[in-house]
């Protein structure tokens, strides 16, 4: 499979084909929020990127900044190779249809990625609206990757149709 070309990142941008592997841990002042059903399920400034080579960044937040009473546990359970395994939340807000597996957490991570044990990674494609300061988030396509994109990051991302060869 023929990787495809960096884009070349502008001002004030970054590219994903210059964040590393394995991932980097990234604290942010940003204002990050997560929406849902007309309830803020999320809102901090105090969140963690991880930035993986051709991955828009993952955006993980403390559970002390998350509306903790939408979250249900699921079922679902995944590995990454980075990160150990990763348990999964249901969002469940009044008025609203369920979110099966709206984030995931990793509640024991392996020790270099500990700064983000308990921390959810919510998915941008499976709630209403994420922002990052007051930039609404574009998701990345596809269901795998919870990326955030936002205008100061440029691709191409993986994810999409294609993609998981690169």
């Amino acid at each position: 499979m023929v990787r495809p070309q960096r884009i070349e990142p502008g001002p004030d941008q970054e590219s994903v084909w210059d964040y590393p592997r394995p991932p980097a841990i990234d604290p942010t002042s940003a204002r990050i929020r997560v929406v849902h059903g007309g309830r803020t399920v999320a809102d901090t400034t105090r969140a963690i990127r991880i930035l993986e080579t051709s991955q828009p960044p993952g955006i993980y937040v403390p559970p002390d900044d998350v509306d903790l009473a939408l979250l249900r546990p699921s079922e679902l359970r995944t590995f990454c190779e980075w990160k150990g395994l990763a348990s999964y939340v249901d969002l469940v807000v009044d008025g609203a249809d369920p979110v099966a597996d709206a984030a995931w957490t990793y509640p024991d991570p392996v020790p270099a990625y500990a700064a983000i044990a308990g921390y959810l990674a919510f998915y941008p494609q499976r709630v209403d609206a994420c922002f990052v300061d007051d930039e609404r988030v574009d998701p990345n396509e596809g269901s795998f990757y919870g990326g955030w994109i936002t205008s100061k990051v440029v691709g191409p991302f993986k994810g999409g149709a294609g993609s998981s060869g690169w």
